[in-house]
């Protein structure tokens, strides 16, 4: 493990945030000398960040944390366009209203996890429309287009892999490279800015602003990436029988979010402890050390923690609780995640399987009827045997709901409506 100069960097390198630095010895340097500002831009492409993302806010988070100003990038103006890196397709090309809208959904998070304000280390949030909707094309061609090499952009992982497969990349996306790469230079012209971070697979991407900088004539500036995070089973994070584990309670409830964390991996628990919660590394390592059934206790704590990140105390607490009466009790806690469907569809009977599918337990019929085999589909408690099997009204508990379960972890509340 390095040892740096710098508390920043140190943090980043004891929970294993660091996957690249253009510049590390020159980075921790400028570190030492005084607060640093850095940004990370979210385009918005969706309506919430996903839990993807919430590696990079991490990185502002501690930033922050060891006396630095994070900025975060709104995208108002590169989701007109969209990053190509690592796709097999063009991008869904979106409107400025629905951008907008977007931006406002994405907005909630931060103020959870980043302190906002004048103060010299408070966060800015900021957005790339201001400059770059106001670009004269020909203008910025001549004064910024000249110093991007095509050669060496088609060097890039991101690009040479949509080559390789023959797919086609528009010259609309060719260009999100230059658009930001100017983005740091205008950050640092506007804001002092030196430091750009992302993920692993935005390096290309970062190290284009670094050198437009230096051709430009501009100071040094820096770019430091986070490495892809996946289990240890090697699947990539961020999905689950839901679909996208996104970060707006509204898309994935603070439960659904709880719960996706307890089913950690054993071998994952130690290194997702210092990536998404904000323990002391002294505890972290106590909790890595729990094996057996122990462990389970680790996961309850991984759990709670990432989602108080996430979605505040009170509702990582309540997340806890109900989990807790659900499994320990066997009770129907009310905070469940609640699916509906019609009364008119519960009276004439609805199938088990479909209904399963259609709340999200599983991913389809053919996988509900070999749970249903191995005893992992229960309602109201009470292993499913048949698979023709049909609920109507009579299932319903005196809460008048029927409780849905696969496995002893995962529950959803039937509400008819």
């Amino acid at each position: 493990m390095t040892v740096y100069k710098s508390d920043f960097l140190n943090v980043l390198e004891q929970r294993g945030l660091i996957h690249q630095i253009s510049d590390a010895e020159g980075l921790d340097d400028a570190c030492t000398k005084g607060p640093i500002t850095a940004y990370v831009g979210y385009d918005a492409t969706a309506t919430s960040l996903h839990i993807g993302n919430l590696i990079s806010v991490t990185m502002l988070y501690w930033l922050q944390q060891t006396g630095h100003r994070p900025i975060t990038l709104m995208g108002g103006g590169t989701s007109m366009v969209g990053d190509p890196s690592f796709r097999d397709d063009q991008r869904k090309l979106l409107d400025e209203a629905t951008i907008a809208s977007n931006i406002e959904g994405i907005k909630k998070i931060f103020g959870r996890i980043l302190r906002y304000g004048d103060g010299p280390t408070d966060a800015l949030m900021i957005n790339n429309a201001d400059w770059l909707l106001k670009l004269n094309y020909v203008s910025f061609l001549r004064d910024v287009g000249r110093y991007f090499s095509v050669n060496r952009m088609l060097s890039f992982d991101s690009v040479k892999l949509r080559l390789d497969r023959e797919q086609s990349l528009s010259f609309l996306e060719f260009n999100y490279m230059i658009m930001q790469g100017y983005d740091f230079v205008e950050i640092n012209r506007r804001y002092g800015c030196i430091l750009q971070m992302g993920g692993s697979d935005q390096w290309g991407n970062i190290i284009n602003g670094v050198d437009l900088s230096h051709r430009m004539g501009g100071p040094q500036l820096y770019a430091l990436t986070t490495p892809l995070l996946t289990t240890a089973s090697g699947a990539k994070m961020g999905k689950s029988a839901k679909g996208a584990v996104w970060l707006n309670g509204e898309l994935f409830s603070p439960y659904d979010f709880w719960q996706y964390f307890r089913n950690t991996e054993d071998a994952d628990v130690g290194r997702f402890l210092k990536v998404f919660t904000r323990l002391p590394l002294d505890e972290i390592a106590k909790l890595e050390k729990l094996g057996g059934a122990e462990i389970n206790e680790a996961k309850k704590i991984l759990a709670t923690e990432a989602t108080a990140v996430v979605h505040g105390r009170e509702a990582a607490e309540e997340a806890a609780e109900t989990a807790r009466r659900t499994f320990e009790e066997g009770a129907i806690a009310e905070n469940l995640p609640t699916f509906e469907i019609p009364q008119a569809e519960l009276e004439a009977g609805a199938g088990v399987v479909a209904l399963f599918v259609k709340a999200g337990l599983v991913a389809s019929n053919g996988e509900a009827r070999r749970q249903i085999k191995g005893g992992g589909l229960r309602v109201n408690d009470k292993p499913v045997t048949d698979d023709k099997m049909a609920l109507t009204p009579a299932a319903l508990t005196p809460e008048g709901v029927i409780k849905l379960s696969l496995g002893k972890k995962r529950h959803i509340l039937l509400k008819p409506v």
